[in-house]
């Protein structure tokens, strides 16, 4: 277990580096992101996202969410995409807001029991994208151990996992983005799979750093629960 300061060039290019392999390795890996810290593994690997769950003290029941690089991946991991997710995605990322979308039955992984669905964001942050651009899709969750507060460094972050984690990637306090909410809070989660239906609409599963009412705005009124 190590972590390296993302401030520092070299600390950064050694970080990124091993960050990779242990991925990889199917291993994890703690990475900044615009709202909280998160512990990060390879999406398409069953025992790195059981690893990633045994880590924080959660069960099948809890999948984790995806990271991805971009927008374009969202039609790679998703079977639809409603015109109101995206003009979400368009509007709000790279940024504080998780989409929950039917998967791609085609898709080989293994998240736990997420009954056919994926919740995917695109985070507003360099390192986590920079890592996302080399690694493709991550399974990361909130880098705390469950019941605990959401850590906003890397040194709380370490503090709960520890030695469960082979990488920490320091990249400073986060959430500074987000300064009328509370980072703790994390992302913005909506279902949005009954959009694929004309009377389908969309619910707010947690009220994050975007306000629930911008959400409201760029989807309509008549198509939220």
């Amino acid at each position: 277990m190590a972590r390296y300061d993302t401030s520092v060039p070299s600390e950064l290019l050694t970080g990124m580096r091993l960050s990779r392999a242990a991925l990889g390795r199917g291993e994890l890996v703690v990475i900044p992101t615009d709202t909280v810290y998160g512990v990060a593994a390879d999406a398409f690997s069953p025992d790195a996202v059981d690893a990633l769950l045994e880590a924080k003290g959660r069960g099948r029941t809890s999948p984790p969410p995806v990271l991805v690089p971009g927008i374009p991946t969202l039609d790679a991991l998703a079977e639809v995409v409603p015109p109101e997710v995206r003009r979400l995605v368009e509007e709000f990322w790279p940024g504080g807001l998780t989409v929950i979308l039917r998967a791609r039955s085609t898709l080989d992984w293994d998240l736990g029991e997420t009954r056919g669905t994926v919740a995917l964001r695109q985070p507003a942050d360099p390192i986590a994208l920079e890592l996302l651009s080399e690694t493709g899709p991550l399974a990361v969750s909130s880098a705390n151990l469950t019941g605990e507060p959401a850590a906003t460094t890397a040194e709380e972050a370490e503090r709960m996992l520890g030695e469960r984690v082979a990488v920490y990637l320091d990249a400073g306090p986060v959430g500074s983005s987000y300064p009328s909410a509370d980072p703790r809070s994390g992302s913005t989660i909506v279902d949005a799979t009954a959009l694929e239906h004309p009377e389908g609409k969309l619910r707010i599963v947690r009220h994050g750093v975007i306000p629930d009412a911008e959400i409201i705005r760029v989807v309509g009124a008549e198509r939220c629960a």
